[in-house]
């Protein structure tokens, strides 16, 4: 039983599609694929060269480049949060806030992942604006699931207070930054800041709980800055006499200790993290190093048509994620539209939740086929014993949603979807294992609360730049709208010239309207979703995931794998009987 029985799943792409159609695809998802780097680009730029050469003439590093200093060398960030705010404009002046002012990724440092949390100096002096402590708070959270050290590097002039009223107050405002690092502190995740120059009023109390506090000799932690001190009181006196290092390291204490620059800072969180427990990660590879499947992840560009009403075989995503395309399907004789099992990522075991597309058989009627990327009766009761047993025996579960809704009408409601339904719900709400969520296409309706979307607090949310979140689609929902105005074929009843266009012109507006919610850049910019990813690097940030789910020493129990639950369930429903 101590053997998991991965057994190679897929084939090469040219069996799979014609070279024309393979092509067309790619280059649909190119054309998005072009969008998003343009976008991140666009974002990582803050507010132009002319506040780059600003912090330079400091004698200071920008942001990103103290980022770049901070991971390991030859490694990259896995960016969350990347499109909060993107296209909003604050304030009278209509400015804009690339990533809300602060960027928040995953980060290697010293092989350790960690969480680093960064404001970006390029932008308005690294304020918060509306949602930046949303995003803050976001991967607080996301540090605290996973037990990653978090590293906070404090460059920070305080709320944009012309939009203080959408920051400040609220159950998320700026003030749940300090209790979620309370929270970090209470559960043991090592917190390090680094503060680089601002650190004011909020700002000042984003480092002081963290087990180690640095200041540059351009730095300062303030309750109340020079400026308002002078008005307050008439003091003649600069920020830096406030609560610079002189006072902060060698009076007050609230600082640990004080370095020449930021390149000195950096070293020396490089040197904290380097002190702290090594990661697990290697202890629960045992002797099974990481593979890269045998059928490369970047032909998922090809394979995923961009339109959401063709189909593909969802096997063959799962053979382009798994470590050499190894596969351990559970129950497959069960729910024929949801596939779900147990794969590598990165040498380390996960569990997989995935629709299938196109038709599958119904077991109500043999025979006869029906629409798969809906939730029936028999798939839901599967992937709730599933994620239930991947709670159990301590394995990290990926949702990969292609996902139209539950199955609807009288015969449904007879068979008690509700309650199974239910019974899902309360089981992702309720597991303590890490789980990801990724949204391949469609997200709609409650399949895509039911498949452990963002309400269901999985700890990172990803979407593709082919995702579409919605209620429903379109068209349906515009046949919704106009049901009184149809008949029973969805035409619209009225035989008035004028009437007809009306009703018309209405549904085609509700549809482009759903279709322009939809978008996932949308999603990102509201916090619906946590990141857009291209899909050839969607293996990437779920080997970082999946290897934070393991480092983590002592904290979560993995089992062993002669004890898991899935074993158990395999027996009573596919072994011997």
């Amino acid at each position: 039983m101590t053997h998991v029985p991965l057994v190679p799943i897929g084939a090469p792409r040219a069996q799979l599609c014609d070279d024309a159609t393979f092509e067309a695809h790619v280059d649909a998802i190119e054309q998005r694929e072009a969008r998003l780097r343009e976008r991140r680009a666009e974002v990582a730029a803050g507010w132009g060269p002319q506040y780059v050469e600003r912090v330079h003439a400091k004698g200071k590093l920008t942001t990103r480049e103290r980022l770049d200093r901070l991971a390991d060398p030859g490694t990259r960030l896995y960016e969350v949060g990347t499109f909060v705010n993107y296209g909003d404009r604050f304030g009278d002046k209509g400015l804009q806030s690339p990533a809300a002012g602060v960027v928040t990724a995953f980060a290697r440092i010293e092989g350790r992942w960690c969480m680093v949390i960064a404001n970006d100096n390029t932008v308005a002096s690294g304020s918060w604006w509306p949602r930046t402590p949303e995003k803050i708070e976001r991967a607080q959270t996301m540090a605290l699931r996973l037990r990653l050290p978090t590293v906070y590097l404090v460059d920070c002039s305080g709320l944009f207070l012309p939009e203080q009223s959408r920051s400040f107050p609220g159950a998320t405002g700026a003030g749940h930054i300090f209790k979620m690092n309370s929270l970090l502190s209470a559960h043991g995740v090592p917190q390090l800041a680094g503060v680089f120059g601002d650190c004011i009023a909020g700002g000042g109390y984003m480092p002081i709980i963290s087990d180690r506090v640095y200041m540059t000799e351009q730095a300062y932690m303030v309750i109340a800055g020079a400026a308002l001190i002078k008005g307050a009181k008439s003091q003649k006196i600069t920020s830096l006499d406030i609560g610079g290092p002189e006072v902060h390291v060698h009076a007050s204490r609230c600082a640990d200790a004080r370095v020449p620059d930021d390149e000195t800072l950096l070293r020396a969180l490089r040197q904290e993290v380097a002190r702290l427990p090594s990661s697990a990660v290697p202890y629960h590879r045992g002797d099974a190093g990481p593979m890269e499947p045998v059928f490369p992840s970047a032909e998922l560009r090809g394979l995923l048509p961009a339109d959401h009403r063709e189909a593909y075989d969802a096997t063959q995503v799962l053979a382009r994620l798994c470590d050499g395309s190894l596969f351990w399907e559970v129950m497959p004789g069960l729910g024929e539209e949801m596939v779900c099992g147990i794969g590598r990522v990165g040498g380390l075991y996960t569990g997989f939740v995935i629709n299938r597309q196109g038709l599958v058989g119904d077991p109500e009627r043999p025979g006869s086929r029906r629409p798969a990327g809906i939730l029936y009766r028999a798939g839901i009761a599967k992937i709730a014993a599933f994620s239930r047993a991947c709670n159990d025996d301590g394995i990290p579960l990926v949702w990969l949603q292609d996902i139209a809704g539950f199955d609807i009408g009288v015969e449904a409601e007879r068979q008690g979807l509700l309650a199974y339904g239910s019974s899902l719900i309360y089981t992702n709400s309720t597991n303590q294992v890490p789980m990801f969520t990724v949204l391949l296409r469609k997200a709609s309706g409650a399949g895509y609360y039911a498949m452990a979307g963002l309400p269901y607090d999985p700890v990172v949310q990803l979407s593709t730049t082919i995702s579409r979140l919605s209620v429903m689609e379109g068209r349906t929902l515009a046949i919704a709208t106009y049901n009184t105005k149809l008949d029973d074929d969805f035409e619209i009843v009225a035989t008035d010239p004028d009437k007809r266009r009306e009703i018309e012109q209405g549904m085609k507006a509700v549809e482009a309207r759903i279709e322009q919610d939809m978008d996932p850049y949308l999603a990102a910019r509201q916090m619906d979703t946590d990141e857009v990813v291209a899909l050839h690097e969607l293996r990437d940030y779920l080997r970082v995931l999946v290897e934070a789910s393991y480092q983590t020493i002592g904290h979560r129990r993995i089992k062993n794998s002669r004890i898991w639950s899935l074993h158990d369930l395999h027996v009573l429903i596919d072994g011997p009987r």
